[in-house]
């Protein structure tokens, strides 16, 4: 039996109550091998984070890096920094208050116990990240965010006490709040590359990182605009411009899908991984970067079966309310060796269920 064949009778099979739709394309072959109801746009949960991580990596590159960077001017002598110092705080998710340490004792290393200027900060965001106004009060933790995510204040207070700690004397009216200027030397700059991000976006559904990727785009896009309007702005015509994906019933809200007004369809979801996969740096990301079935991330419980142990590469999508809401999207080789992108959603089931379908639909694809 075909796989074309295949899909038809799984298509047909009795199944649960509920909105159900799913497609298939084939990379290798460049063409489609079945849907159903492939164009019916439906609430996409985290599998959103396959637009927000692959437009990312597109607008931003592959090689992008978060910096985050110290900077002296003036001379030092005897403990003393005849000078200012200087913070500039860019946009990297993951550091949280304890690894200013790292910041400071190199600052202590350079000679410095004393300024007689200014504590120069210059943040890329001052305002603390905000709920998307549709999310779950108990969806997602402000206490989980990476620290410079959660305002001014926070970060001031974090650099503040980490320099204390390290015996380097700042006093409160030495802090402020400026762009670091021309003619000040980096003396110490830590990068941490967009594939951390994206790993933990996609292959630990990370909420906390989809909405930092959400807000790095919007930055990049228009540093002088509300970067979560200017990154959703950009995902919508990333859907419309660069995919050509027209459809007025796909919505998009937020980076990160816990807007359960989100609406992707089968087959646009597919057009995201077809774009990844025809621009191989992206693709090489969402290779490493997604879950596989039975081994790791999201899918580790999941499709431990023989039948599809090792071979499926998604991202997962489950929202339990305000009803059902399941969505898987990713890759796998056919029995022809063809590589194919395939996605699935159920609403308005049980969660239970739907991974029943899940998992029939990707035995279909590998068999």
């Amino acid at each position: 039996m075909s796989l074309r064949q295949r899909l038809s009778e799984f298509s047909i099979q009795p199944r649960t109550k509920g909105q159900f739709a799913f497609y298939v394309y084939d990379l290798t072959a460049d063409k489609p091998v079945y849907g159903y109801n492939e164009n019916q746009a439906m609430s996409s949960a985290s599998c959103l984070k396959l637009l927000s991580g692959v437009a990312g990596l597109h607008l931003l590159g592959t090689d992008y890096f978060y910096k985050t960077s110290v900077y002296v001017r003036g001379d030092v002598k005897s403990g003393m920094l005849y000078g200012d110092l200087g913070f500039k705080i860019g946009l990297d998710p993951q550091i949280m208050a304890p690894d200013l340490a790292q910041f400071a004792k190199i600052i202590k290393n350079k000679g410095i116990g004393k300024l007689t200027g200014k504590l120069l900060i210059d943040l890329t965001i001052t305002e603390p990240v905000r709920s998307e106004e549709h999310w779950y009060p108990w969806d997602l933790s402000f206490s989980r965010y990476g620290l410079f995510y959660k305002g001014e204040d926070r970060v001031v207070q974090a650099i503040k006490s980490a320099l204390r700690m390290q015996g380097v004397q700042v006093v409160d009216s030495q802090v402020v709040m400026a762009v670091i200027p021309r003619g000040m030397r980096c003396v110490y700059q830590y990068k941490r590359s967009i594939g951390y991000v994206t790993q933990r976006m996609w292959k630990h559904s990370s909420n906390t990182q989809a909405t930092a990727m959400l807000y790095t785009i919007g930055h990049h896009v228009n540093p002088h605009a509300d970067p979560v309007l200017a990154g959703v702005d950009y995902l919508r015509t990333f859907l419309r411009d660069t995919l050509n994906l027209k459809d007025s019933s796909l919505v998009v809200h937020d980076g990160c899908g816990l807007c359960t007004f989100n609406r992707l369809s089968p087959r646009s979801l597919t057009s995201i991984l077809r774009f990844g996969y025809l621009h191989k740096p992206i693709f090489q990301r969402l290779y490493s970067d997604l879950s596989v079935s039975g081994v790791d991330g999201t899918l580790l419980h999941s499709f431990q079966g023989p039948k599809t142990k090792g071979k499926i590469r998604a991202k997962t999508g489950t929202l339990s309310h305000p009803y059902g809401i399941s969505s898987l999207a990713g890759y796998c080789q056919g029995s022809n060796g063809h590589l194919l992108a395939f996605a699935i959603m159920d609403t308005e089931m049980s969660v239970l269920d739907a991974r029943v379908l899940q998992r029939k639909l990707c035995e279909a694809l590998v068999e």
